[in-house]
C-alpha cells in the first residue's frame, strides 16, 4: 500500500472508533461493526457477528445479509467452521483463502458453504468470556478474496470491534443496575408505608417473596410498582 491509501485506512479506523463508541445501545454497536467490517476489509461482500454460549449453542447476534445468518446455523448443527472454531478456540484468525477446493479441517461444513456462495472467508475471535465467545465472520464470494491485508485490517477492525461491544456491555450493565436499585427502592418504599415497618424488614417481605416463588428479586420490584401488590403476602 501507498502512504495515501496508509492515510485514509487509518482515518477510515478512528471514524469507525469513533462511530462505534457513539452507539447508545449494545444491538447498535453489533450492527456498525459488521457494517464497517464491509467498508472497510478488502474483498469482504458479508459480515456477521457469532456468539457460542457454553461452547455449543450458537447466536447471530449482528448479519449484514441472510447468508451470514445460515452459515452460523450451520456451523452450530454441525459444530464447526471457521467462525465457529475462532470463538470455540480463542484462535485470533482463520483464513480459508478457497473453500470451492477441498477443505479438509471442515469437511462437513464446507459443501454447505459452497451451496451458500461462500468462496473464501476469515473467522476473527472478538473476545472471550467464562461461558460465551465471539467471533467476527467475513464472507466472499470469491476464492482468494482475502489476502494478508485484509487479515491484517480484519484484525484491527475485530479489535476496535470488541472494545466497543466491550464498553457497550458495560454501559447496558450498568443501566440495568441502576434501573433495577431505583425500581427496588420503588418497591421498597410502597412496603414500608403498607405495613408501617421500616427499610430492613420491608427488604426481607421483598426477599421472601421471591426466594419462595423462585422470581428475581427486580421482577418481584417490578410486579410490586406496577400493581401495589406482593406476590404470595396475605
Amino acid at each position: 500500500m501507498d502512504t495515501a491509501s496508509d492515510q485514509e485506512l487509518a482515518i477510515a479506523l478512528a471514524r469507525m472508533s469513533r462511530n462505534l463508541l457513539s452507539q447508545d445501545t449494545v444491538q447498535n454497536t453489533l450492527n456498525s461493526i459488521v457494517e464497517h467490517a464491509v467498508d472497510l476489509v478488502d474483498g469482504c461482500e458479508h459480515a456477521g457477528i457469532l456468539l457460542l454460549h457454553n461452547r455449543r449453542q450458537v447466536e447471530t447476534a449482528a448479519a449484514t445479509s441472510e447468508l451470514v445468518r445460515r452459515s452460523d446455523t450451520l456451523q452450530g448443527e454441525l459444530c464447526e467452521g471457521p467462525c465457529f472454531d475462532a470463538a470455540d478456540n480463542g484462535v485470533q484468525v482463520y483464513r480459508i483463502a478457497d473453500m470451492t477446493g477441498s477443505v479438509q479441517r471442515w469437511a462437513q461444513y464446507a459443501p454447505y458453504a459452497r451451496d451458500l456462495g461462500i468462496a473464501s472467508m476469515m473467522g476473527l475471535l472478538l473476545y472471550t468470556d467464562e461461558e460465551e465467545y465471539g467471533a467476527l465472520d467475513l464472507y466472499s464470494s470469491r476464492p482468494e478474496a482475502f489476502g494478508e491485508h485484509s487479515e491484517l485490517v480484519g484484525w484491527v477492525v475485530a479489535s476496535h470491534a470488541a472494545v466497543a461491544f466491550s464498553s457497550a456491555r458495560m454501559d447496558a450493565q450498568l443501566q440495568t443496575a441502576i434501573t433495577t436499585r431505583q425500581r427496588i427502592g420503588e418497591a421498597l418504599g410502597i412496603v414500608m408505608e403498607r405495613y408501617r415497618i421500616d427499610e430492613e424488614q420491608a427488604f426481607q417481605v421483598l426477599k421472601r417473596s421471591s426466594q419462595h416463588r423462585n422470581i428475581k428479586l427486580r421482577d418481584i420490584a417490578d410486579h410490586v410498582t406496577s400493581t401495589g401488590e406482593i406476590p404470595g403476602a396475605r
